[in-house]
This record gives C-alpha cells, sequence and structure tokens, in this order.
C-alpha cells in the first residue's frame, strides 16, 4: 500500500502532490490493478490533512481513469502508467542509489541533489527536442 507524504516547501498543492505520488506509484509498478488506496480517514490521521484535500485527489484520479471508489469499501486502483520497461527499474534504481551515495559524500546535500539533477534532466530533455 502506498504511503503519502507531504512536502510544504515543494510549493505543489497538497491534493496535487497526492495525484503525483499515486501516478508515480503506478509508473513504477509500486501500486497495480485491484490495489487499494488508504482511506481518506487514514490520510487525514497520518498527514494531519482535510479530508476534502484527500477527496479532490481521489476524484481527479478517478476521473483520469486510474482508480474506482466503491462506497462503503474504499478506492481501488482500476489502472496502470507502467510501460513495458518495468523490468529496468531495478537496475537503475541501484545506479542512481549510487549516484546519490557519491554525491552525498562530495558534500551535496538533498536541495543541491534535487537542483543538480533537475538542471541536468531538464538540459537533457531540451537537447532531446532539439
Amino acid at each position: 500500500m502506498i504511503e503519502f507524504h507531504l512536502d510544504a516547501r515543494s510549493g505543489v498543492s497538497p491534493y496535487l502532490q497526492l495525484v503525483q505520488q499515486v501516478r508515480h506509484a503506478l509508473r513504477l509498478g509500486m501500486l497495480r490493478e485491484g490495489d487499494q488506496l488508504p482511506t481518506v480517514k487514514e490520510v487525514v490521521a497520518h498527514l494531519a490533512i482535510n479530508a476534502n484535500t484527500v477527496l479532490k485527489a481521489y476524484r481527479e484520479l478517478e476521473h483520469e481513469g486510474l482508480v474506482a471508489a466503491r462506497p462503503g469499501v474504499g478506492t481501488f486502483v482500476t489502472s496502470t502508467l507502467a510501460g513495458a520497461s518495468l523490468a529496468a527499474h531495478g537496475p537503475l534504481r541501484l545506479e542512481l542509489r549510487r549516484w546519490l551515495a557519491k554525491a552525498r559524500r562530495t558534500g551535496l546535500d538533498d536541495d543541491d541533489i534535487e537542483a543538480l539533477f533537475m538542471t541536468t534532466f531538464r538540459s537533457t530533455a531540451q537537447e532531446d527536442i532539439a
């Protein structure tokens, strides 16, 4: 089961953070069809956020066809975003963990690492377009 977290510094609204976390879990194969999302009550208790925020996120996911609510039962995954390349994730994750450890050993903190990754990611995405 997915465990949500919120980053108040991200500038992304809490409901959208929940939506993105579900999408990422679906893309990485961490959530599969038939899996149940945490109940609204569980998310509210864990994150100390308003129930309407969780409901808004779940409604958006339902509108996208990724989940379906079953009244009185819960919200369940109905579709996945995992692609055929899912098998490549393990080796790539291991390589990324090694890179992160190396970055930390050089003295970079999490904000430095994120900035380096995102600027590099964006620049390579721009190169792919050109």
